[in-house]
């Protein structure tokens, strides 16, 4: 007679005596709820994710002969980005 029952009939036999007919609905619905939150904050860090990797703007480059309309008018000049430090020591 019991030798057809598996793991989860077992299981379920055992989740009733211990914590009643009564209160597995409510156990199964508060665990439907947490749940979709979980998919909900999962879905929420990829798309953050994506947010934080997507392309850089690309670089700007601006040459130092470049001067706005505006910006010359009020004495500002763009200069470009600085060239990287070079070693002045010479190998011996």
């Amino acid at each position: 007679m019991f030798s057809r029952l598996g793991a989860p009939e077992i299981l379920l036999v055992v989740v009733i005596l211990v914590f009643g007919a009564k209160r597995l609905p409510d156990m199964a619905r508060s665990l439907g709820q947490s749940m979709r939150i979980l998919k909900t904050e999962t879905r929420a860090m990829r798309a953050r994710e994506d947010e934080t990797t997507a392309d850089p703007p690309p670089a700007r480059t601006d040459s130092a002969d470049d001067v706005s309309p505006e910006n010359a008018a009020l004495g500002r000049h763009q200069t470009s980005t600085p060239t990287p430090f070079r070693d002045t020591v010479e190998p011996r």
